[in-house]
């Protein structure tokens, strides 16, 4: 049985939201008092090339949650401070050998990648520099990738002795095909952004470093603007959470598809688009969910809170 968490307490300003310092968040524009549609998430240890640490872990694990049930929270923005993303696990601080049972093990990474993956906000990452082992992975929930031309990425598991994490046997050879992923992970490489063994990974790849996070800052803001966070959330749901075959699929988006006819967003987007304005979406993603939500069936690894009260639109 999945027991129900206590209820999230949203707080008035994401800048004011206590982390371990390894994580730094942001408003955009940064210092807008009141929350904003796009949030910044910057991973913050500059001088350590923001290796992966058990604070980031915490760090994500309470703020993703938060930006799930909020709705004034429309887009999020992943990005690393400094020349590097994330130069993959501190190895110093290391894997924490022997500290847990086996059966009850849960991989940091994995923690992270399924915070990103279960909100139901998206995520753009702002790979504005080099990034290697759970650098990677844990960005392959995101809906965008934007790479730096001149950084260095790779799946370098096999050179450290260990192996896939962060759900990434999941993700990665359903994002760049079974073949690409079998290259990247039997070598162990670092790559250009460029490399044909990505295929699609990298959505976008810049030439300057600085152009990098101002881009996923733009996307962030078209898609606030201009997409319904329901919409959005369940055109990413009806892919990621696959039904086996055409006919099942059908039989999925056919009930999603008949429920949000008619709905608050549907006429509201139709109305904007024939007015020639921005649309104002408003619905809820707790409230009127369609009835087949979840068609999936949900694995134990913690259920997902809600607010605590509403938020402030």
């Amino acid at each position: 049985m999945i027991f129900d968490p206590s209820p999230i307490e949203l707080p008035s300003s994401y800048e004011k939201v206590e982390t371990t310092g390894h994580v730094f968040v942001s408003h955009y524009p940064p210092g807008t008092p009141a929350v904003t549609p796009v949030v910044i998430v910057t991973l913050n240890r500059p001088a350590k090339h923001n290796a992966f640490t058990p604070q980031m872990v915490r760090d994500f694990e309470k703020l993703f949650p938060m930006f799930d049930v909020d709705e004034r929270v429309k887009v999020v923005v992943l990005t690393g401070a400094g020349k590097t993303f994330c130069a993959g696990a501190d190895l110093e601080i290391g894997f924490g050998v022997g500290k847990d049972r086996t059966a009850d093990h849960r991989d940091g990474g994995g923690r992270v990648a399924l915070a990103i993956h279960r909100c139901r906000k998206p995520t753009i990452v702002a790979m504005q520099g080099s990034a290697v082992g759970v650098g990677m992975t844990m960005t392959l929930p995101a809906i965008i990738r934007i790479g730096y031309e001149k950084g260095k990425y790779g799946f370098v598991f096999g050179r450290r002795g260990i192996v896939l994490e962060s759900c990434s046997s999941y993700f990665l050879p359903r994002l760049v095909g079974h073949s690409n992923a079998s290259y990247l992970v039997s070598t162990g490489g670092v790559f250009p952004p460029t490399s044909k063994h990505f295929g699609d990974l990298f959505n976008e790849i810049l030439p300057d470093a600085s152009q990098v996070l101002p881009r996923a800052l733009e996307l962030a803001t078209e898609i606030a603007e201009n997409v319904s966070p329901a919409s959005s959330y369940l055109n990413r749901a009806l892919m990621w959470r696959d039904t086996g075959s055409a006919e099942a699929a059908h039989l999925i988006e056919s009930r999603v598809i008949n429920h949000m006819f008619g709905s608050e967003d549907q006429k509201e987007g139709v109305a904007a688009f024939f007015e020639k304005r921005k649309p104002n979406f408003k619905a809820n993603l707790d409230d009127n969910p369609p009835p087949s939500v979840p068609w999936w069936t949900e694995i134990d690894t913690g259920r997902s809170p809600k607010a605590k009260g509403p938020s402030k639109l």
